[in-house]
């Protein structure tokens, strides 16, 4: 029921005390009254006198039942002065009704004058019917209340059954001031849909003089107020999200329409007296770092799933990981190992809807892969209406033109913008782009102001999330070689950091990474944050080097960079650690890069260390990197793996508990060492529970996925 989600939403803004809920059935006669009186006047005082305190939308109901309130607090008044001690008991009952009443009724008038103003108007009928509920209400309970039992004071008694004949009369008010600002608001809207932008002359009027919302600021609540319900939205209330989509996107277009790029509060000169301190962008990320729930990660690659399928055996996996898991030949289930009946793959829509409505919720970046399956056009989260698309390419093309023409200070704003703009969905990214403002955020990127280089390297971070958009940001002349010296020489960390994932989701075209690769300063910056970053910035910068070590012509320059050692050094970082032994286990495939790796001091003990404490994919990993050091670097990297203390009972120990993966890698490496002449003597009795294990046929194995468990598509933070 929408009566019911209403009250939920704002219960789910800000907790609500129990006493809304139950009666204070304890509470001796005298308590119970104060607490009636305390109530009463408390509402009274807040929505009473100017219409300054009454809600600016819902003023006739909101006006009506105050005024019932003050009658009703009244015969409250009465009783304080003469007492409860010998009233009926359907007196007492008919209070502890009115409590509960009084209660509904704060939360009504509470929700009203906290909640969006345009979501107001978008549920005028349904509001007005809580108000009309409460007259009921109120109707009800003086009919039953015993006036007659009770010696009331002439003027008290006539006002009381004034009341209750106002009560019985009442009917649905639906405020017609109210009702036609809710069809202009749609008529707006319509006009979006229809493809034509509305007068601005009409927007004014309508946004600054009739709703009063008459600055940035205002604007930025109600579109952040608009951004909750969408993620409360209980599928059964009108509008639906695509329309409430529609309405976020008209109210961003208002916002730099009406009053172009005010600097909201300051927020430029803020930062800039803050240079020393965390920066405004850094901790917009702190504040997303939330822990993901088990179930909606893959537990193939142990990342948030885009695309989760169901298998014959009822498991739930990431499609493309399990997919990939099929192609190596596997006819079973990952995780309990069951034979699967088909290879059929059923999309677990509740599932993908529970994860974009989290991720939306804390404001973590999901973008669903596109599907030719029929729910993923129909989801409401996915598929924005054309208003809301219309509106957007308004407002991005307001944007640009402040980027192109602005004031210095307007530009930064409007980088800032279209970073907030770019965090969500890929037809805000394409939009953006479409727009022409990947070439004035490029030039952006030099500007001496810190603030304004930060937003710029962030929005191309997140307009790079959008694949179409990847190819125009490499095709921008001189845009790769920006992002590679804010890397190297950014004022902030946090915009190092962001170029280094900028280049990591650049990296994903695999006809990029030799270019990126060849950029003046960019292995080193991505070596140098890797030893010296803040933790997301190692990540950052690890998942960058791991993808451009997945092109065989990189690797010479990877050892000419340093990213070798800093790699290797990494392995003994908990939470990059995966992805550096991943890393390495392809750079060793070649003997150039075996003989780099085989020269780290630190490199076969820290790969070891991984075996014995790392996770199942970091294990999976370092064995891969051992075998593939061995099969290329030649018998001194073969004889330094071999004196490797402690690695025959790892390699056994992963022949019993490792993963598919680790067993085959493990046996592939047991049988190398059985060709060493100092086999046997070093490994004893193991020789036979390799050469059984290694009947397989891993050592034929040198696909990408059988070599190194690295998740082919890693999901860049949108910031």
């Amino acid at each position: 029921m929408a009566s019911t989600a209403i009250f939920s939403s704002l219960r789910r803004r800000r907790s609500t005390s129990v006493e809304a809920f139950l009666a204070p059935v304890d509470l001796p006669n005298a308590s119970m009254l104060e607490t009636l009186h305390a109530v009463s006047r408390e509402l009274i005082s807040s929505f009473s006198g100017d219409n300054k305190m009454l809600p600016f939308i819902q003023r006739k109901n909101s006006r009506s039942l105050i005024r019932k309130i003050q009658v009703l607090s009244v015969l409250l008044d009465f009783f304080r002065e003469t007492g409860l001690s010998k009233m009926a008991s359907t007196v007492l009952l008919c209070f502890k009704e009115l409590y509960l009443l009084l209660y509904r009724s704060k939360i009504l008038l509470d929700y009203i004058k906290s909640s969006s103003k345009l979501w107001l108007l978008l549920q005028n009928q349904s509001i007005s019917g809580h108000f009309h509920d409460l007259n009921q209400e109120i109707s009800t309970l003086l009919d039953v209340f015993p006036s007659n039992e009770v010696n009331l004071s002439k003027d008290v008694k006539e006002q009381v059954e004034l009341l209750r004949e106002q009560s019985r009369k009442s009917k649905l008010m639906i405020d017609k001031h109210d009702d036609s600002l809710r069809l202009k608001l749609y008529y707006f809207l319509n006009e979006f849909e229809n493809g034509r932008i509305p007068d601005p002359n009409e927007l004014r009027s309508f946004f600054v003089e009739k709703l009063a919302i008459c600055d940035a600021k205002s604007c930025r609540i109600e579109i952040e107020l608009l951004e909750e319900q969408v993620v409360n939205h209980d599928g059964d209330i009108e509008p639906t999200v695509p329309i409430l989509n529609g309405f976020v996107a008209l109210m961003r277009y208002c916002r730099f329409l009406l009053f172009r790029f005010e600097d909201e509060e300051g927020e430029l000169g803020k930062w800039n007296h803050k240079k020393n301190k965390k920066g405004l962008i850094s901790r917009e990320i702190a504040d997303t770092f939330v822990s993901i729930p088990k179930d909606f990660c893959c537990p193939i690659s142990l990342d948030l799933m885009r695309d989760p399928v169901i298998v014959s055996t009822g498991q739930t996996y990431d499609r493309e990981s399990i997919s990939r898991w099929m192609e190596e030949g596997h006819c079973t289930c990952p995780k309990t190992g069951q034979m699967l009946v088909h290879t059929q793959l059923v999309p677990n829509r509740a599932l993908r809807n529970l994860i974009t409505h989290w991720c939306m919720a804390h404001g973590i970046p999901h973008d669903p892969v596109e599907s030719s399956d029929s729910y993923g056009e129909s989801f409401v989260a996915g598929s924005p209406s054309k208003a809301a698309m219309e509106a957007s390419k308004a407002t991005a093309s307001l944007l640009v033109q402040q980027l192109a023409n602005g004031t210095q200070s307007a530009k930064t704003v409007a980088a800032m913008e279209i970073r907030l703009l770019a965090k969500t969905g890929r037809e805000n990214r394409a939009c953006i782009a479409e727009a022409g403002a990947i070439p004035h955020l490029k030039t952006l990127l030099t500007s001496p102001d810190a603030f304004a280089q930060e937003n710029s390297v962030t929005a191309l971070l997140n307009l790079s999330i959008y694949d179409k958009n990847k190819s125009q940001i490499m095709n921008v002349e001189g845009c790769l070689g920006s992002i590679a010296r804010v890397l190297r020489f950014g004022y902030t960390i946090e915009a190092r950091e962001n170029a280094a994932a900028t280049l990591f989701s650049l990296s994903a075209v695999h006809e990029y990474k030799k270019r990126i690769a060849e950029e003046d300063g960019a292995v080193e910056a991505l070596s140098t944050l890797l030893k010296e970053g803040t933790p997301r910035g190692k990540k950052d910068a690890v998942t960058a080097l791991f993808n451009l070590s997945t092109h065989t012509e990189n690797c010479g320059r990877m050892i000419e960079s340093g990213a070798i050692t800093a790699l290797v050094g990494a392995l003994g970082n908990e939470g990059v650690s995966e992805e550096a032994a991943g890393a390495l286990a392809l750079i060793v495939r070649q003997p150039i890069g075996a003989e780099a790796v085989g020269n780290e001091e630190m490199a076969v003990s820290g790969l070891i260390g991984m075996m014995r404490r790392g996770t199942p994919r970091g294990k999976e990993n370092a064995v891969a990197a051992l075998l593939e050091l061995c099969r290329s670097g030649g018998a001194v990297a073969t004889e330094k793996v071999l004196k490797a203390p402690a690695l025959a009972s790892l390699l056994q120990s992963l022949l019993f508990t490792g993963t598919k993966r680790a067993r085959r890698k493990a046996a592939s490496l047991a049988r190398v060492f059985q060709r060493c002449e100092n086999a046997s003597l070093h490994f004893g009795g193991l020789g036979v529970g390799y050469a059984y294990a290694g009947n397989s046929a891993a050592d034929r194995d040198t696909s990408f996925a059988g070599d190194v468990s690295m998740p082919l598509s890693i999901s860049v933070p949108v910031l």
